[in-house]
């Protein structure tokens, strides 16, 4: 068959775009034609929240990546419709994360598709973490254009039947992300990032948005138990927010000295080290679909704390993997003191190893194929 994949791809950076191109890989093995339509324009300059769309790294050479479509200018979405309906593919399969993206995709995918080419969706969110107004009628628009979904969480699956109960949808979980490189000891990885060999680590990685709750485990870190412990909570990811509400939280608490700050994009050769380097990985979201930083700590095989959000809970099994507490600094607390105390580390990491089985992207090109029939 021939695909297109419809998504943010090379030179575009993030999370989306890195499973893209992961995707495109398996699909490709599947003995699948891929060709990924990625944006020149992603996001105009002010609405981005951090510091930079691109990346640094150089193009893959495995995978044909073409920069056409600008979400913001309409004749150019007229240009690339008719550009994808040429190409005659099987099935165009959109990614959808944001309301705002769905007039480009909707043009687009109304345009391009014809009774050989199916529309298809994998949706990140339908109801976005941040609402903006206007939310519910582009959502609308994009999945008019669609013909079937896989969503990665079954809360996504209930949104989609908010807006229309008959269109096919497959629930397949958020493969595990196995493209970051194999784990390196733990000493070494510390080294390699200058952090001190004295202490124990936990880790929050990726974008700080307000819905991802640094602030709820700033805030545990401020717990006696765990002040009293060799203990430091590494952040390592980009502000997409506003950093000084953190930096104050810091000052106030006075829980300097028990963090280590690289509140910068991490490039994919670095990402190994972070979750090498922790004991635990931390994800105290407010809201949630699912996480694709839960699949980065499955391919470490590393112990999880998430809170009891969207589809967090269906991911990681409460007692095998980690520990799954309510959206509350106490239990975050709690949760990070019971880990070192009864030294559940061994026993989490043999846990995740079996659990992350589930989570191939074989399954996910499976029902990429039924989809398209």
């Amino acid at each position: 068959m021939k695909y297109v994949l419809f998504s943010p791809a090379h030179p575009l950076r993030g999370g989306i775009a890195a499973s893209t191109e992961r995707l495109a890989r398996e699909l490709q093995a599947f003995g699948h034609e891929v060709i990924i339509y990625t944006f020149s324009l992603q996001y105009p300059n002010f609405l981005f929240p951090g510091k930079t769309q691109y990346a640094d790294e150089p193009a893959p050479d495995d995978l044909d990546i073409r920069v056409k479509v600008n979400s913001i200018n309409p004749f150019n979405w007229i240009k690339v419709g008719l550009e994808l309906r040429s190409l005659e593919p099987d099935a165009i399969i959109t990614r959808f994360w944001l309301p705002f993206m769905a007039p480009c995709i909707g043009t687009i995918c109304r345009i391009a598709r014809s009774k050989n080419t199916k529309i298809l969706s994998i949706a990140d969110n339908i109801i976005p973490h941040e609402k903006r107004p206007g939310d519910k009628i582009f959502t609308s628009y994009y999945i008019g254009a669609t013909d079937g979904f896989v969503v990665m969480s079954q809360s996504v699956e209930q949104d989609i039947h908010q807006f229309n109960a008959d269109k096919p949808v497959k629930y397949v979980p958020h493969p595990v992300y196995d493209n970051y490189g194999d784990p390196v000891n733990q000493d070494l990885a510390l080294r390699h990032l200058g952090l001190s060999e004295n202490y124990r680590y936990i880790l929050f990685f990726g974008f700080i948005r307000e819905y991802k709750g640094l602030d709820l485990l700033y805030r545990a870190m401020h717990d006696k138990r765990i002040k009293r412990m060799p203990l430091k909570l590494i952040v390592a990811g980009e502000y997409y927010g506003n950093e000084d509400y953190y930096d104050e939280i810091v000052r106030v608490l006075d829980i300097g000295d028990q963090l280590e700050l690289r509140t910068e994009f991490i490039p994919t050769e670095e990402v190994k080290y972070y979750f090498s380097a922790a004991d635990l990985v931390v994800q105290p979201y407010k809201t949630a679909t699912q996480s694709g930083i839960s699949q980065m700590a499955y391919h470490f095989e590393k112990p999880m704390v998430v809170t009891k959000v969207g589809g967090l809970p269906e991911i990681v099994p409460d007692g095998k993997v980690g520990y799954v507490v309510p959206v509350e600094e106490n239990a975050i607390a709690d949760a990070i003191v019971k880990f070192y105390e009864e030294e559940k580390g061994p026993e989490f990491s043999k846990g995740a190893k079996q659990e992350k089985k589930k989570y191939s992207w074989a399954n996910l090109v499976k029902a990429l194929e039924e989809l398209t029939g």
